[in-house]
């Protein structure tokens, strides 16, 4: 069994962070279709930018995000400091404010996640 916690760093502007966020979700989606894989997808830092935009059924990439939103969290201090704080409410992703308002990495290395950022 792998655990891996899939962080998406990558602010929404730009085609390189297109890139990134699309590689994310791949990766994502490939974690969680292996039957004994655990995966977590932590949107953080910009990265929580793309949660509205994701949500929007005309995004070209909602499809890929629902296959794996369930798994999907994000750190409430970045959603709060990047404006997202009620997109991502609305869209009930859950936030993680375990380390000073932020998801702890420590924590996932301890549980025995590998930690992939994009």
């Amino acid at each position: 069994m792998t655990k891996a916690a899939v962080m998406v760093l990558a602010g929404t502007e730009g085609h390189a962070n297109l890139g990134r966020l699309v590689n994310a979700l791949e990766t994502a989606k490939e974690f969680a279709e292996a039957e004994d894989d655990e995966v977590e997808l932590i949107f953080d830092g910009a990265g929580t930018q793309w949660i509205p935009k994701l949500e929007d059924e005309e995004a070209d990439y909602y499809e890929l995000y629902q296959a794996v939103s369930e798994q999907a969290s994000a750190c409430d201090y970045c959603a709060g400091a990047f404006g997202v704080e009620d997109a991502v409410a609305d869209a009930g992703v859950v936030t993680l404010d375990d380390h000073d308002g932020h998801p702890s990495v420590r924590s996932l290395v301890n549980d025995g996640y590998e930690v992939i950022t994009f």
